[in-house]
């Protein structure tokens, strides 16, 4: 998301994004009501339109954008929630759009730095992942999660159903969130790209695996070291078994596809006589 941000933007949300750090550090168990009320504000800022133009005026004095923001939220958030959202309306944003993605960015931030420090970024990683490939599988649940005119608390009482208690609090959180307030997002490519930022927390490459069997785990270990020496940096395996290759691996990373199943040698045969 933050890719897309312009100049100005990336710069606003680097350097909120200090002081949020920051707050964190200062206060490390309030990660997750820090992430919660910046969510919030986000969707908040979603349907008031006026107030999130006002706030990403940058002909109004930062100091009274800044002002403004206490005043609506005093006593509504954390005092650690209002240092952030004000560092965020003092400073310069390209739109009011990327005010609003830049306030999500920093509250996923918020929630995987508390699920790092607390050793559990593996885990929340893993769960987005398998959460993306389980709803994959199956269209008819992520139709229903994805419905835009279906309700939001209908949906949300589906996803506690699904998944409470059974994954990291942080997972749980974010895929509220996306399912709340997708912001033009498809559920799977979201629940992907926070994986992607889950591993990207930890300056990895996510490659994405396709096996016809479960990978034992000294393969697992051999082949993320072998991808590693190819890419020169650590390189996070996300799994997904496929019978329908055949044998072998389909290897994907960024762009990049390996394609070293049976199936996929085969139609190289095919192309090849064809």
């Amino acid at each position: 998301m933050t890719s897309a941000l312009h100049a100005a933007s990336r710069e606003a949300l680097a350097a909120v994004e200090l002081t949020l750090l920051d707050v964190l550090e200062a206060a490390p168990a309030g990660s997750t009501t820090l992430g919660g009320e910046l969510f919030a504000v986000v969707g908040l800022l979603d349907r008031e339109i006026g107030l999130r133009r006002t706030l990403a005026d940058s002909s109004t004095a930062a100091g009274a954008r800044s002002r403004l923001v206490t005043d609506l939220l005093t006593g509504k958030v954390a005092a650690d929630t209002l240092k952030v959202l004000t560092t965020a309306a003092a400073a310069r944003w390209s739109s009011p759009r990327e005010l609003v993605d830049g306030l999500e960015s920093l509250a996923t931030t918020a929630l995987l730095v508390g699920a790092e420090r607390a050793g559990r970024l593996d885990a929340v990683e893993d769960e987005l992942f398998r959460l993306g490939r389980i709803l994959d599988d199956q269209s008819e649940l992520e139709q229903v999660l994805g419905d835009r005119n279906g309700s939001v608390e209908g949906k949300l009482a589906l996803v506690r159903e699904l998944i409470g208690a059974k994954v990291d609090a942080t997972t749980e959180t974010l895929v509220e969130n996306l399912v709340a307030q997708p912001r033009g997002r498809s559920l799977v490519p979201g629940l992907e790209a926070l994986a992607a930022e889950a591993a990207r927390r930890r300056e990895r490459s996510v490659a994405h695996v396709v096996s016809a069997g479960a990978l034992s785990a000294e393969q697992q270990d051999r082949l993320a070291a072998t991808l590693q020496r190819i890419y020169s940096r650590p390189i996070a395996l996300h799994l997904e078994i496929d019978p329908g290759i055949g044998g072998g691996l389909v290897i994907k990373v960024g762009d990049e596809v390996i394609d070293g199943s049976t199936s996929g040698q085969l139609d190289a045969l095919r192309r090849r006589f064809s």
